[in-house]
C-alpha cells in the first residue's frame, strides 16, 4: 500500500496518508478518454441555428406565372435554391450531452487519481483553514506547496468562504468540492491539491465501488 506525505499550508510535513491499492493501483488511459469525451460534449452551448425558408425575410408571392415564360418555375424568393434563401437541413439548437455509465466514470476517476500520484502531482494538506480572505497570502501558500502553473483545489468542507474568496482571482486555480471532482478536472490541471478529509472521503467512496479482484489460483 502506497503512502503520501501530508503537509500544512507552510509546506511542512505533518504526517502521512495510506493510499488504497483499489484506487491507486492502476491507470486505464482508454477509460480516461471515454470519461472526458462526454464531459466536454456537455459543455458545448449547442446554440447554433440556421433559418429555413419559413424564417428568412422576403415575400412569399409567386414571382411569375407557372408556365409560358420559358423560365424555371419558382414559388418563392425564399426558396433554398436562391441566394439569401432558406437553409436545408441546417444545424438547430440542441444539447450534446449524453449519459455515461456511473461505474465507468468511477473507474476513470480512480485512474485519474492514480495518474496524478504516479506523476508526483498529487499533494495533500491537513486542511484549508484560512484566517482571512487574502489572495496574496494564499498565493504565497501555494508557492510553498510547490504547485505547477495550473492547480486544482479540492476541499471537503461544505462552506469555506475564505478559501473561495482567496483563490477565485488567482489565474489557473480552480476550487471544487470533493463530491464534484471529475476525471476531466484532474487531467486538465497540472497539480491537484486535496485536503486530507476530502481525499479520505473520496478514497473510501471509490474503494467501496471498486470491483473486487479475483483471488489468484495457486
Amino acid at each position: 500500500m502506497a503512502k503520501i506525505d501530508v503537509v500544512n499550508l507552510e509546506g511542512k510535513k505533518t504526517g502521512t496518508l495510506e493510499l488504497a491499492d483499489e484506487v491507486f493501483g492502476g491507470i486505464n488511459e482508454d477509460l480516461l478518454w471515454e470519461a472526458v469525451k462526454p464531459y466536454r460534449a456537455a459543455q458545448r452551448a449547442g446554440t447554433h441555428a440556421t433559418k429555413n425558408r419559413w424564417q428568412v425575410s422576403g415575400s412569399g408571392k409567386k414571382l411569375w406565372k407557372q408556365k409560358g415564360t420559358g423560365r424555371a418555375r419558382i414559388g418563392s424568393i425564399r426558396s433554398p435554391l436562391w441566394r439569401h434563401g432558406g437553409t436545408v437541413h441546417g444545424p438547430q439548437p440542441r444539447s450534446y450531452d449524453y449519459a455515461f455509465p456511473r461505474k465507468k466514470l468511477l473507474g476513470a476517476l480512480r485512474s485519474a487519481l492514480a495518474s496524478k500520484f504516479t506523476d508526483g502531482n498529487l499533494k495533500v494538506v491537513e486542511g484549508f483553514e484560512l484566517g482571512e480572505a487574502k489572495t496574496g497570502a494564499f498565493r504565497k501558500a501555494l508557492g510553498k506547496l510547490g504547485v505547477g502553473k495550473t492547480t486544482l483545489l479540492v476541499d471537503g468542507a461544505k462552506e469555506n468562504a475564505n478559501l473561495h474568496l482567496s483563490s477565485r482571482n488567482i489565474p489557473g486555480v480552480e476550487l471544487v468540492a470533493s463530491s464534484q471532482v471529475h476525471p476531466y478536472h484532474l487531467l486538465r490541471y497540472e497539480t491537484a491539491v486535496f485536503s486530507k478529509p476530502a481525499l479520505e472521503k473520496l478514497q473510501d467512496s471509490l474503494k467501496a465501488s471498486a470491483p473486487k479482484r479475483k483471488a489468484e489460483v495457486a
